[in-house]
């Protein structure tokens, strides 16, 4: 994460199962102020969450916000569409890493950092079934590892 980054109030774990992930960008988000105060609230998620490119601009769709508890009438739609704001150069980019073959835009995290809401998005490759097996198989072995030596330490 970003230097100077706050806490992570939403986090994607099934990207990471799903997805190698070769690059990471920090990108602001274009929100409305019930939005903005249910982010800092805690109350988002990134579970299904993907970024598309709709004329020339990133857009972030499925990011689930819940609406916001004193809200009343000015509340937001939970699952709207919700621009991201980066620089031309960036867009170029990442349309040009999602033309390649089997790559995609997935949100990471999201974060307060100097008191904006920013969402850490990645470019990744979609993983097959025998490479998540073998991650686990890893992850597990790994695991047995650490269990083993510190049985032997007490």
């Amino acid at each position: 994460m970003a230097k100077g980054a706050g806490k992570v109030l939403a986090q994607n774990k099934k990207a990471g199962h799903d997805y190698f992930i070769e690059e990471t960008i920090e990108a602001g988000m274009v929100l409305t102020g019930t939005e903005i105060k249910a982010i800092r609230a805690g109350r988002v998620q990134l579970k299904d969450s993907y970024v598309g490119m709709r004329d020339g601009e990133a857009w972030i769709n499925n990011m689930h916000i819940s609406p916001f508890d004193q809200g009343n009438r000015f509340n937001h739609e939970p699952l709207r569409s919700r621009k991201i704001l980066l620089h031309k150069r960036q867009i170029s980019e990442l349309i040009g890493s999602v033309k390649r073959d089997g790559y995609t835009i997935v949100p990471l995290k999201m974060y307060i950092k100097d008191g904006y809401a920013k969402l850490l998005i990645g470019i990744g490759k979609g993983k097959k079934d025998y490479d998540k097996r073998d991650d686990l198989r890893k992850k597990e072995a790994k695991r047995d590892i650490e269990r083993a030596f510190k049985g032997r330490n007490q």
